[in-house]
Formats: C-alpha cells, sequence, structure tokens
C-alpha cells in the first residue's frame, strides 16, 4: 500500500476519533471556583478549576402545567478570566484567623431532620403539641395564597408591587427569597405540594443571577447586598435539603461557598464580604449555613467556632442580652436573634444568660398591637419555641392571637400584613412583613425543636 494512502488513513481515524469524543453531551457545563488556603500563611492562594455537569432542565417529574407562564431558561456560569480581578468579592483568607478555639463538644451538631415536620402528620402532631390551631392555618394559607397572587411572570416577586404600600427601594432577590420560604415553611417545594408551581417557577429564576463565586444579589443595591445573598442561600439550602433534587446542588453548595470565603474576621458577616461583622446579618448567614448542613452540603467545619466567638463578643452573659455589634447596648431584636444563633450553634438550654434574654423578652417587651415589629417578633418566636416551657407558652398565647388579628381581612390585600406601624415595615414593605408574619405562624413545624421535650419543661 502507498505511503501516501497509509498517511490519509491513519489521519482520517484521528479526526474521526476526536470528532465522537467532543461530541456534546447535552448538558449544562458548569465552573466551580474552589478557595484552598495553604497551611504555610505566606503562600498563595491556590485556585482549583473543576467541572460540574447540571442537568440543563428540571426533572421531568417536576414539571407542572405552567401554559401561560414564561420561564427563563437556566443559563450556565461564565468561566471566569483567571486574570481578572478574581478576588474583587472576597479577599484573601488570613491562616492566621483560624486558631483553634474551645467550644462546647455539642456546639458543632448537624440539625439533620429540622425540616421534617413541615407536612403530613408529623407537621399535625407538631401544631397540636405546641400550641397551634386553626386559626393559625387559616391565617398561613391566606398569606400564602396572598403571596401567589404577587408572583411575576417571570417567576420572581418584587419588594414594589404589585400590591400597595410596596418597600421604598426593590430588591427582588430578597423578595423572591422570602416568598419561597414561606410557601417551603408550609411543606411546599418545586416537586411536591400546593405551591410547586410557583417554587419550581422561583427556582428557576432565582439560579440564573448566581454568578461563578457563587453570588446571587449582584443586581442589589448597597447595604442591602449581604441581606439579599444570606436570604437566597436559606432558599436554595431549604429546597435541596427538602428535596434531594440534583439540579439545585450545585446552585446551594456555590451559595454556601461562598457564604464560608466571604466570613469576617470578627467571625460574622456584615455588608460587605470579610470587612466586618453585625448580629443583624450574621443571623440570616447562619441559618442558611445550618440549612445546607442539614441537607448535606459542604460547609467547612472551621467556621462555627469563629462564629460562636462574634456571638460571644455580642453577648452580655449572665445578665443576658445581645447587641448589633460590640460595645453596644442590647436591644430585643438582637437578643431574640443571638439566642437564637446560639441556640443552632450547640448551646445547652441551661447556658448563661439564656433564661434571663428570654424572660426579659418575654415580660418586658411582648407582642403589642400598637408596637409592631415583626422582624423581632420572627427571632423571638423562633428562639421560645426552641427554649419551650412556660415562657414559650406566654408567648405563644398572645402571638398567635395577635397576627391574625392584624391579618387584612378584605379587599385586594386580603392576606397579607399591612407594613403600617411596623417598625421596619415602612422600609421594607408589604411583602416583608407578610413573609415574617407567615414564618411565625409556621414556627410549629418549620423547623423541629433543637431541645428534647423533656428539658423544655
Amino acid at each position: 500500500m502507498p505511503s501516501w494512502l497509509v498517511s490519509l488513513i491513519v489521519h482520517l481515524a484521528v479526526l474521526l476519533t476526536l470528532a465522537l469524543i467532543s461530541r456534546s453531551t447535552n448538558q449544562i457545563s458548569r465552573i466551580e471556583l474552589l478557595f484552598r488556603q495553604s497551611s504555610d500563611s505566606t503562600a498563595s492562594e491556590l485556585l482549583e478549576f473543576t467541572t460540574v455537569e447540571l442537568e440543563p432542565t428540571v426533572p421531568l417529574e417536576a414539571v407542572v402545567d405552567d401554559e401561560w407562564v414564561e420561564v427563563e431558561e437556566l443559563i450556565s456560569v461564565d468561566v471566569i478570566d483567571a486574570q481578572a480581578d478574581l478576588m474583587s468579592l472576597v479577599p484573601k483568607l488570613d491562616v492566621g484567623l483560624f486558631d483553634p478555639v474551645a467550644v462546647p463538644s455539642n456546639a458543632l451538631a448537624k440539625p439533620e431532620n429540622m425540616f421534617e415536620g413541615r407536612s403530613g402528620a408529623a407537621k399535625e402532631r407538631l401544631l397540636r403539641l405546641y400550641g397551634g390551631d386553626e386559626q393559625t392555618e387559616d391565617a398561613v394559607a391566606s398569606g400564602l395564597v396572598w403571596l401567589k397572587r404577587q408572583q411575576l411572570r417571570n417567576g420572581s416577586w418584587s419588594l414594589h408591587g404589585p400590591y400597595a404600600n410596596g418597600a421604598r427601594g426593590e430588591n427582588q432577590i430578597s423578595a423572591t427569597a422570602m416568598a419561597m420560604l414561606a410557601f417551603m415553611g408550609a411543606g411546599s417545594t418545586h416537586r411536591s405540594g400546593k405551591y410547586q408551581k410557583e417554587l419550581l417557577r422561583a427556582a428557576r429564576w432565582l439560579v440564573t443571577h448566581q454568578d461563578g463565586q457563587g453570588f446571587l444579589a449582584g443586581s442589589t443595591r448597597g447595604h442591602e447586598r449581604m441581606y439579599s445573598q444570606a436570604q437566597a442561600t436559606i432558599a436554595l439550602c431549604e429546597l435541596y435539603a427538602m428535596t434531594g433534587d440534583s439540579w439545585i446542588r450545585p446552585y446551594a453548595q456555590a451559595a454556601c461557598d461562598f457564604a464560608v470565603a466571604s466570613q469576617s474576621p470578627q467571625g460574622g458577616w456584615r455588608y460587605q464580604p470579610r470587612m466586618d461583622s453585625d448580629t443583624s446579618v450574621t443571623g440570616w448567614f447562619v441559618m442558611g449555613l445550618k440549612s445546607g448542613d442539614a441537607g448535606g452540603l459542604e460547609v467547612d467545619d472551621y467556621i462555627w467556632p469563629k462564629i460562636e466567638r462574634y456571638f460571644d463578643s455580642v453577648s452580655q452573659g449572665y445578665s443576658g442580652g445581645y447587641s448589633y455589634m460590640p460595645n453596644v447596648a442590647p436591644s430585643p431584636s438582637m437578643t431574640a436573634e443571638g439566642v437564637l444563633c446560639h441556640q443552632y450553634l450547640g448551646r445547652h438550654r441551661n447556658m448563661p444568660g439564656m433564661a434571663q434574654s428570654l424572660g426579659s423578652l418575654v415580660q418586658n417587651h411582648p407582642i403589642k398591637m400598637n408596637e409592631a415589629d415583626v422582624y423581632y417578633w420572627y427571632y423571638a418566636t423562633q428562639a421560645l419555641h426552641h427554649y419551650g416551657g412556660p415562657l414559650w407558652k406566654q408567648w405563644n398565647e398572645e402571638m398567635k392571637a395577635t397576627l391574625p388579628d392584624r391579618q387584612e381581612k378584605r379587599g385586594r390585600e386580603r392576606g397579607s400584613w399591612s407594613p403600617s406601624g411596623d417598625a421596619w415595615g415602612g422600609y421594607a414593605g408589604r411583602l416583608y412583613t407578610t413573609c415574617l408574619s407567615i414564618y411565625c405562624l409556621e414556627v410549629y413545624y418549620r423547623h423541629l425543636p433543637l431541645y428534647e421535650p423533656g428539658e423544655t419543661e
């Protein structure tokens, strides 16, 4: 056989092989950036690029009848130029910040079943056990119907409207995450439940806003960005934890990775990644990371002692109370948030200051119609529910009467809660007050209690 013919055959075989290898797999490839810290404090940070295959669409069994809705297609995350300012959002980690500190033996406990009470017989049992009733459930149901009516055609929600008394500024990431959490708290997911269609559309919209670093709030302004990021992290992590759906996992994991990488030297989070900390923003991130942990996502253990150290710095100790930042006077809302976070960090029910803090809230800052502060009520309701006992019973009796009474009973806003008179309602608007009110009324089953029943008597 002539040498030129042999050469031609060999080249054709090579080209055919390459063509077969490079055929499309009909899957979306996503680039993940993993930031790893060398044990040498002077070493440069390593960037490891791995490819994760994402399903291009939601599995068929999750798709529901949705004739009139235009749903945005899931998009892949662009590859980041290695020469670009890759760490503009997340500055380089400092290995010296991760010195080991002593923590309680149960501080890293994983609340692996925290969402299992949201539906079925478990929901009914928890509702009765912790003091919910038909009135609270009717209020939740009416609130969710109102939320459903406000969803936009692209699957998101708005803080502006189309309802009355919207927020001063727009923040669709927060609005969408908060609405999703209200539906999920009552047991729906994008794969099951009364509001699966709404959650499917919302999840598809939300994940298209995530960038290569896991950041979801790029379209959000100023100080609200990290709040939005934390709330979106909770929404994605809860959705994954409740379903185990594989197409959600990479987005939820990336959000957790961003949270870990953006933790500040003080141990918490605030308005910019790794700059400083405050109790308000930190509380949202704690719940996001705990939700991810509960769902089996990877959350680095070294963050928990740092978070605990931050909350110790804003705690008043035996006297009770937590502050917005260190060396600032305590407030009711920050006290409730601080206690709740310490509970999730594994502190025992008899930890110094817990009874004093919660007792002061119930006695000195009870729920009052003329002093509405649904942000405070949201955190106090959760912390007292976990704590249990007479303090919870006293708080719950007032909460489950006041919130349904404040709910709109007629007109186009029926089922919502007016922001008028609320401490932050004039700024955050009607959707904000409605979502947090729903969370309060779902408290009986929204998260399983952290302490054994015998401990709470």
